[in-house]
């Protein structure tokens, strides 16, 4: 197996857990552990990208930037946190 395809492995390996343990320290509907999983792949791919173009060294794991693509995944995890408590508040106003 390459190091790319195997980078790519651990990278979905990890953003899955990220959002799947986000989602159970937070709780909530069972359709929300899609929304997290998916806001971790996302985040933790965008963060990626963004440690390459920046050449972030620090944690990086073959080609893998592993601390700013855990940084993105987290952000974009609390971010759709965020999001989707602003829903729930919103549909009890009404």
């Amino acid at each position: 197996m390459s190091t790319l395809a195997s980078s790519v492995v651990l990278g979905f390996l990890l953003a899955t857990a990220y959002g799947s343990g986000f989602h159970l320290l937070l709780g909530g509907p069972a359709r929300r552990i899609l929304l997290y999983v998916l806001a971790a792949w996302i985040g933790f791919a965008l963060g990626h990208v963004v440690g390459d173009l920046l050449n972030v060294e620090v944690l990086k794991l073959g080609v893998l930037h592993l601390f700013s693509a855990s940084l993105g995944a987290w952000i974009a995890l609390i971010a759709s946190w965020w999001l989707a408590g602003q829903e729930q508040i919103d549909e009890n106003v009404e």
